[in-house]
């Protein structure tokens, strides 16, 4: 068992070593986000804090820019901003999760510690096999080089309470015992599953710990359940039959004595289009920090042309404001990257405006608007814009119906679409947005990270300038802050 895995990871690494020449210069390579080193990435797995060290496995085909036999890609950071690509940790090696077609692999899951010790939860997956998808384990002692358990599959069937999809564990420690949630289907509706372990190999099923109220999708993928604040919450990412719908986040209260999570209220994760399967983890600082695929099945990947796919989102720290609202914001150490500071102060915007200063590539822009001193009932930012104005990613704010609209019709290749989001006004009428440009993402957190919109886009490298615009009247800027993002690449 062993020696299959050594080889199947030393054949995906040397293929790895040998195509990442070609792919570095490829013009849609990221400055600042996490992204594969070749071939496909998709949900971010394993996200763990070892050894002082931030871990980020991923869902990874390495040989094709393109889903297939899923590896675990493997990263660490110290600080979440500068990554180091590292061998890949998983490869589809034994009977739980290898096929003679391509419909197999070492799908998603969570990462642990125990006794100095960090073990993998993964999804076994094959389509020739019955039962399709079982739960694996795969242990190390460095971070690095991974065992697979000679138990596995450590959960070798589904419950009567879910179905043969039922993948994505994700482990945590309450007081002694360990737990684990898998996501499942069954009648219609997307089922968390939840089993309690003392040893982290032996588990015993406990039940449905929570289920879809029948507006939540009939699948549900990457459940994930933790304490926030004097609540729990639990992020999912659902699906309605084949078609994969944006990730929501559900608060309530978990009992585990009777192993229930009882539902209280649910919001969307992100109003973008390029978020998907969000994973958590809890550091020594006690932050609850996020990360998410930047991208979603079926979109158009213009990198694939250039040999790879995929990226993660930048970490956002989960939390709330002053005001008891859920806040997702821009881990701190993001603000190491920022050089090459412009700040323009209180001014209006009639008609369109064309603005130097905010133009770039790798940027984060810091805008606020007054909204009682603006009278225009659409204005906004007209971002990535080349200089005939025929590419451009329109950021508006429709005041009478208190959305932020992003407009991706004219961004260039891959998707086109209209995004939208609500957002209010603070006590004060002001309204704060804080957008992360890089070569083919924007991420916007409005008013402090009240709502997430984030989206691949895919201008020309030269079309990077910035206007402003209002619409049948004037628009009031309190204060506009432009920062240069360094590349970490």
């Amino acid at each position: 068992m062993t020696n299959n895995h050594n080889e199947q990871i030393s054949k995906a690494n040397t293929y790895i070593d040998r195509q990442q020449e070609i792919v570095k210069d490829s013009k849609y390579r990221f400055n600042y986000h996490m992204m594969p080193p070749v071939g496909w990435m998709n949900d971010p797995n394993g996200l763990i804090q070892y050894n002082g060290e931030y871990h980020l496995f991923y869902q990874h085909h390495p040989y094709a820019p393109e889903w297939g036999p899923m590896h675990w890609g493997h990263a660490k950071s110290r600080d979440l901003v500068n990554w180091e690509h590292l061998p890949i940790a998983l490869a589809p090696s034994e009977y739980y999760d290898i096929g003679t077609i391509d419909d197999h692999g070492c799908f998603s899951g969570s990462a642990i510690e125990k006794d100095d010790e960090l073990y993998l939860f993964y999804t076994g997956h094959s389509i020739e096999r019955e039962p399709m998808q079982v739960q694996c384990v795969a242990k190390s002692r460095d971070g690095i080089h991974f065992v697979k358990e000679a138990k596995n599959p450590v959960i070798d069937h589904f419950p009567k309470d879910g179905s043969k999809d039922f993948r994505d564990p994700k482990v945590w420690q309450c007081g002694s015992q360990y737990y684990i949630v898998v996501g499942s289907k069954k009648d219609g509706k997307g089922k968390a599953l939840l089993y309690q372990s003392s040893n982290l190999i032996e588990w015993d099923y406990r039940g449905v710990v929570a289920e879809s109220n029948g507006e939540q999708g009939d699948m549900w993928e990457c459940p994930d359940l933790f304490p926030l604040g004097k609540e729990h919450a639990l992020i999912l990412s659902p699906m309605y039959g084949e078609k994969n719908e944006k990730p929501i986040i559900i608060f309530g209260e978990m009992d585990y004595n009777v192993a229930k999570f009882y539902q209280e209220r649910s919001m969307l994760l992100d109003y973008g289009h390029d978020f998907y399967a969000p994973q958590t983890l809890k550091d020594d600082k006690g932050r609850r920090i996020m990360m998410g695929w930047m991208d979603m099945w079926f979109s158009k990947r213009p990198s694939e042309n250039d040999g790879w796919v995929g990226a993660m989102t930048i970490p956002r720290e989960l939390t709330y404001n002053q005001n008891g609202i859920f806040v997702q914001q821009p881990v701190e150490e993001l603000k190491t990257l920022r050089k090459n500071h412009h700040c323009i102060e209180s001014f209006e915007i009639y008609g369109e405006r064309s603005f130097p200063k905010l133009e770039g590539i790798g940027t984060e822009i810091c805008i606020e608007f007054d909204m009682i001193n603006s009278d225009s009932p659409v204005f906004g930012l007209n971002l990535r814009c080349s200089k005939d104005r025929s590419e451009k990613t329109v950021v508006k704010i429709n005041k009478n119906a208190e959305e932020i609209i992003v407009d991706l019709t004219s961004a260039g290749e891959g998707e086109s679409g209209i995004y939208k989001a609500p957002y209010k006004s603070t006590i004060d009428g002001k309204l704060n947005l804080r957008i992360f440009l890089d070569t083919t993402s924007i991420e916007i957190f409005v008013n402090h990270g009240e709502q997430v919109i984030t989206n691949r886009i895919y201008p020309n490298t030269t079309s990077k300038e910035v206007d402003l615009f209002a619409e049948k009247g004037k628009a009031r800027v309190l204060k506009a802050d432009k920062w240069s993002l360094k590349s970490v690449w």
